[in-house]
């Protein structure tokens, strides 16, 4: 696809025609499309859970067809080894001397399917590349190309065979999004859709990689109030003094809060963040990054009523 000219891309019309074309694939999800244009909107990694068949994949395929991105997919099993992620250096007897094999991670959208189940030696190969978008190996630092973000998968029922994702690493992913079941009409649109051909054979890419850069980038510039951003950094810190809340957010949690309402901000046509936004976000960006109690779970709390509470208990800003 021929870039666009970023000096004159209008980022709504942009948007639109993303939406529209992962529509002709994904039967409704609204909010859940919402929520990975965010992430993608600010480079961050997403983890979608929920149980098999409900269109994980299908979404992040349709999402990398859309943006004609470097799209890469890989299978995680209890055999997956770190290499298999990142690559290896092996020796090539022709040059005599060693060589770089760039793995599967080297892409712009990292489908990593069934994450947790692999191996905690093979789920931390992703951590660098998370967080410093740079793999090293053999004490040599290779950097990925960007965009890079991880869109992972996991089937939170079926725990049988699994390896729980270890704190450090929930903590990088930006949104937690679990897509639930589609309703009565949207089921038998899936049916008829699918029915004959599979849309993705026919979806075309209405973006490229220096136009979603390009988006990245205004996305810094949405307007973020001072009285708004302390808002956001107030329901952080509120989780850190809950009674319920072993463990509360990192200040990374108050910087995704941020960054992602500005990409909200700008999805909904606005050049500035409202507490609405914020308040929106709350439980994607932060419930995945709380440790409950004991105590709180046996109750029967959650990390989402808990954040329902710290925000129904905090004054919201408003315009002077």
């Amino acid at each position: 696809m021929i870039a666009q000219d970023t000096a004159t891309l209008r980022p709504q019309a942009w948007l639109d025609g993303l939406r529209a074309a992962i529509g002709t694939v994904v039967v409704g999800k609204e909010a859940v499309v919402e929520l990975v244009l965010v992430a993608l909107l600010c480079e961050g990694h997403v983890l979608l859970e929920d149980v098999p068949g409900l269109g994980k994949t299908t979404l992040i395929r349709a999402l990398a067809q859309a943006l004609d991105c470097g799209f890469r997919r890989i299978q995680f099993t209890p055999d997956l080894l770190p290499t298999d992620v990142t690559g290896l250096s092996f020796f090539n007897q022709k040059h005599s001397e060693f060589e770089f094999r760039p793995g599967p991670v080297f892409t712009n959208l990292l489908l990593a399917d069934e994450i947790n189940r692999a191996t905690p030696r093979t789920q931390s190969a992703l951590l660098e590349a998370m967080q410093e978008r740079t793999v090293t190996l053999d004490g040599e630092t290779h950097r990925l190309p960007r965009p890079f973000l991880v869109l992972a998968t996991q089937n939170p029922v079926e725990l049988e065979g699994t390896f729980p994702l270890p704190e450090a690493q929930l903590d990088r992913f930006l949104l937690r999004v679990e897509l639930g079941y589609p309703s009565a009409d949207e089921e038998e649109q899936i049916v008829v859709r699918f029915g004959a051909s599979n849309p993705l054979d026919n979806l075309a890419a209405t973006s490229d990689q220096a136009t979603l850069l390009a988006m990245q980038a205004r996305v810094r510039q949405t307007l973020l109030s001072p009285a708004v951003r302390q808002y956001a950094v107030a329901i952080v810190r509120a989780t850190r003094d809950h009674a319920d809340v072993e463990l509360g957010s990192s200040p990374r949690g108050s910087l995704a809060l941020c960054h992602a309402a500005q990409a909200l901000a700008t999805l909904r046509g606005r050049a500035f963040v409202l507490p609405d936004d914020i308040k929106a976000l709350v439980p994607a960006v932060l419930a995945h990054r709380l440790i409950l109690s004991d105590e709180a779970r046996l109750r029967g709390r959650t990390a989402r009523s808990v954040l329902a509470d710290i925000v129904v208990g905090l004054a919201v800003p408003v315009e002077a």
